[in-house]
């Protein structure tokens, strides 16, 4: 399955929200598991990124796939990163595995090479100052030494996953911060970006009111006196 490219439009919109506000504006139409458990960032400051999702499938390791053999097998870690496309967020479903690393510096400097945008796992990397050294924006639970294949078996790439508890497709939008990974159902993605601009708009004056010693009671979630001032204030910018 081919990754649509994200508008440029979209792409932009989306990196102005954070997480937090897309799970809250996800919340209001009715989907609350979208926060991808255990998916933190490597390092401070990676910045916000937006990509469609590619999405890799492992199972638990069975002693007669799981091999250092099947590195070289058409179905292969290797294999799916030839497919990734530029700006794609991997997302990798490692079933929350927390002793194989999935993948190690030499698998990450190539991604960078393809300058895939970010990885996405509820699992864990190995080679952890090489990862970090490529410059791959990478959130995981941490690090492990051995191989993947020590407790997985990988099995296919742009399939329907499932990454911390989230159920992702391929083409869903991934969005990432200091906060984690956030999903974005496809066909979601440009009222979320309409929305998220307004939200972070709005969130933005609030903090403004809360500075000047407004209380919170009427103000956050807004009355309806608040939002006629709120509206006042978007008039005049």
């Amino acid at each position: 399955m081919q990754t649509t490219p994200l508008s440029d439009d979209i792409k932009q919109a989306l990196s102005k929200v954070t997480t937090a506000s897309i799970t809250t504006i996800l919340l209001k139409k009715g989907l609350r598991n979208v926060w991808m458990r255990g998916t933190r960032p490597i390092k401070p400051s990676q910045g916000r990124l937006v990509g469609r999702a590619f999405t890799l499938r492992f199972v638990p390791a069975r002693e007669d796939l799981a091999t250092p053999e099947s590195w070289g097998s058409p179905i292969s870690t290797r294999a799916a990163i030839e497919a990734m496309p530029e700006g794609a967020i991997v997302v990798a479903d490692s079933m929350g595995v927390t002793d194989a690393g999935i993948f190690g510096d030499i698998l990450c400097a190539r991604m960078a090479k393809k300058k895939v945008a970010g990885l996405v796992t509820d699992g864990v990397m190995r080679d952890m100052a090489g990862v970090l050294a490529t410059g791959l924006p990478v959130w995981c639970q941490g690090a492990a030494a051995p191989p993947s294949v020590a407790g997985l078996t990988f099995v296919n790439w742009q399939e329907p996953i499932g990454c911390g508890g989230v159920a992702v497709f391929p083409d869903d939008v991934v969005v990432v911060d200091d906060d984690g990974a956030v999903l974005i159902p496809k066909a979601l993605v440009e009222a979320v970006a309409k929305e998220g601009q307004e939200q972070e708009r709005l969130e933005g004056w609030i903090m403004s009111e809360v500075e000047r010693g407004v209380p919170l009671p009427g103000l956050y979630p807004p009355n309806d006196e608040a939002k006629a001032r709120y509206a006042s204030f978007k008039e005049k910018k």
